[in-house]
């Protein structure tokens, strides 16, 4: 055998698998199809963990009980989730923390302003980047074998049970196997086949922007879908989906590409119409809602606009906003029409209630008599100068993935592989079925990561597969 246990990928969740494999006794190769340059994936885009805890604890301010997770879950997931992987992640969001401080990850004291996640969210110090650096780091002193630019394109199974990785031509055995490497984001050809052509005859998925990595091509979970016939939950259209920048790059623009002042404003779309609640909750439950509303306008664009009374009230985007001192030159500006969108906003103005604004909470300014509502934050845009940002949808990953159980077994046929095991972006569709709020993704690859890791290591010393909460037990252990 090359190796114990093999883990193909190389962002958290694959890492966090390596690791707790590696603390468990088994050697580990750890395959990552990117250039150590880019190494990590979407995990080097990231910024914080979303932890539930019962009091004040070290970086987290008040409390995130789990119930209160879960809801805030179950709602922007319209209940399309599995509430038992689902409540999985959040508790194991509670007791991860000390485990990934002993790998090199640090965390920053909670931050004030319009983020709104100091009591929820735990944010890495130096962002994902270098979480994604110091579990690397962990890695080598633990000796684990990392091989870049080495991307699998099969794999062979015998009935369910994992075999042997084909990479670069090479044959690579193993006694397990955790697959994290990712959903299928990147893949320009499969978005286009999972969204098809809408009914003005447009290929929307040609205008999407990808936050994250190039790297994420969806070669193994395709391979393991259709050649392998694993169980797949998910549709191929969800993924978590923001409105960003229409100025960003193709691939990797990550955090800074998000527009967050769409709360504080009006969004219209290239016909100078609004068409959703921009008010309808606090911004981190609702941000990634945002691009697959964009996705469904005409030309999959929209038009994020506000006045200067929204300046300094949200986290600004690395490109500045187009600049106007009135509503018509705005809209000359943006090639919007200018008596359409000057419209807009004056039957937006008007409907306008008085009331105390703030952003901190849901407050009492809303709109009346218009379609769509605007339910909270709503103040008429009257103050010059103006400002407008061009909106595409940004596809950070895909929720299309294998079935799991709490062992995080790939299944076939809904039986469980005893050697095979999956992470990250390739299952998070078993507990995001649509919907995304911030930093679930990081606690799902943790969680999962980490159970995958020490099941495939018991697997390889030809011990018996751990259940879920037994994972949680040794994997306590193991922080001690």
């Amino acid at each position: 055998m090359d190796a114990d246990v093999l883990v193909i990928g190389g962002g958290n969740a694959a890492l966090c698998a390596a690791l707790m494999a590696r603390e468990a006794g088994a050697s580990v190769l750890l395959l990552e199809s990117a250039p150590k340059a880019w190494r990590g994936g979407n995990s080097a885009h990231t910024r914080n963990l979303r932890c539930m805890h019962q009091a004040p604890q070290d970086v987290l301010v008040d409390a995130y009980p789990e119930e209160e997770y879960w809801q805030d879950l179950y709602k922007v997931t319209g209940g399309n989730t599995n509430e038992h992987l689902a409540r999985m992640v959040i508790r194991a969001s509670s007791t991860c923390r000390n485990w990934m401080r002993r790998h090199g990850v640090h965390f920053q004291p909670p931050l004030s302003g319009a983020l709104h996640v100091a009591r929820t969210n735990a944010f890495f110090m130096g962002g994902g980047k270098a979480l994604v650096n110091a579990y690397y780091r962990s890695a080598a002193s633990l000796g684990i074998e990392v091989r870049y630019e080495s991307p699998v394109d099969k794999l062979e199974i015998e009935e369910g049970q994992f075999k042997a990785a084909w990479c670069n031509g090479q044959r690579i055995t193993a006694k397990a196997c955790v697959l994290a490497a990712g959903g299928f984001e990147s893949n320009r050809e499969w978005l286009r086949q999972a969204w098809g052509q809408n009914e003005r005859g447009e290929w929307p998925s040609d205008n999407f922007l990808i936050r994250g990595t190039a790297f994420n091509q969806g070669v193994l979970l395709r391979h393991m879908l259709e050649e392998h016939q694993a169980d797949g939950i998910g549709d191929p259209t969800q993924a978590h989906m923001v409105a960003i920048d229409a100025r960003a790059p193709l691939y990797d623009g990550g955090i800074c590409t998000r527009i967050d002042c769409v709360s504080l404003g009006v969004v219209v779309n290239r016909e100078a119409k609004r068409f959703y609640d921009e008010g309808e909750d606090f911004w981190p439950k609702r941000y990634a809602i945002w691009g697959r509303l964009v996705a469904q306008q005409p030309g999959q664009i929209a038009y994020s606009i506000i006045d200067s009374k929204a300046i300094g009230r949200f986290m600004p985007p690395v490109f500045n906003g187009v600049k106007a001192n009135s509503l018509a030159e705005l809209a000359h500006k943006l090639d919007l029409d200018a008596s359409a969108f000057e419209a807009t906003i004056a039957q937006y103005n008007a409907a306008c209630q008085t009331g105390q604004f703030d952003h901190t909470v849901l407050d009492n300014c809303h709109t009346q008599g218009v379609m769509p509502q605007k339910s909270h934050w709503a103040l008429r845009l009257d103050k010059p100068p103006f400002f407008g940002y061009a909106l595409r949808p940004g596809v950070t990953f895909t929720y299309l993935g294998l079935r799991v159980d709490d062992t995080a077994a790939v299944r076939f046929n809904d039986i469980p592989s005893h050697n095979l095991f999956v992470a990250g972006e390739m299952m998070a569709g078993n507990v995001l079925g649509k919907g995304y709020t911030a930093g679930v993704g990081m606690s799902i690859g943790t969680a999962f990561g980490r159970i995958a890791g020490l099941n495939a290591a018991r697997v390889a010393q030809s011990l018996s597969v751990l259940s879920g909460p037994v994972a949680d037990e040794k994997q306590e252990h193991a922080s001690h």
